[in-house]
C-alpha cells in the first residue's frame, strides 16, 4: 500500500471514530435531558378528578407556592414510609397519596371544622 494510499485510510478511520463519538455525546445527552425531564414529571404532584372539583367549588388557592410547598410534603412523607398523608397548606387540606403523587381531595378554611379525616397514615404541615 502507498503512503497516500495508507493516509487516506488512516484519515477514514480517524473521521468515522470521531463521528461515531459524536453521535454517542448526542445521545447522552438525549437520554440525560430525557431522564431529568421523566423525573421531574413524575415527581410533580397531580391532581385527581375529584379533588379538581373540590378545588373549584371550595374556590381552594392553588398557586405555584401551594404546589411546591405540596410537592415537598409529599417528598417528606415518602421519606418517612408513609402513603396517603393529609397535607396543611395555609388552612386549606388536602389528602394525597404519595404513591402516585396524586392530590384526592382538598378542603378549604371553612369546612375544615367538625371534619374527620380517615384512612390517612400521617399529616404533614406546612
Amino acid at each position: 500500500m502507498t503512503d497516500i494510499n495508507f493516509i487516506r485510510k488512516m484519515s477514514n478511520l480517524n473521521n468515522n471514530i470521531q463521528t461515531n463519538n459524536a453521535l454517542k455525546n448526542k445521545e447522552n445527552i438525549h437520554s440525560t435531558f430525557k431522564d431529568i425531564l421523566n423525573e421531574k414529571v413524575e415527581n410533580e404532584v397531580t391532581f385527581s378528578k375529584h379533588a379538581a372539583e373540590r378545588i373549584k367549588e371550595r374556590n381552594i388557592d392553588v398557586s405555584a407556592d401551594v404546589t411546591d410547598k405540596l410537592n415537598e410534603a409529599v417528598e417528606q412523607a415518602k421519606d418517612k414510609g408513609l402513603k396517603n398523608v393529609l397535607v396543611m397548606i395555609e388552612n386549606q387540606a388536602f389528602i394525597v397519596s404519595t404513591m402516585n403523587n396524586k392530590v384526592i381531595t382538598a378542603v378549604n378554611s371553612s369546612e375544615l371544622k367538625e371534619n374527620i379525616f380517615t384512612n390517612i397514615d400521617g399529616a404533614v404541615i406546612k
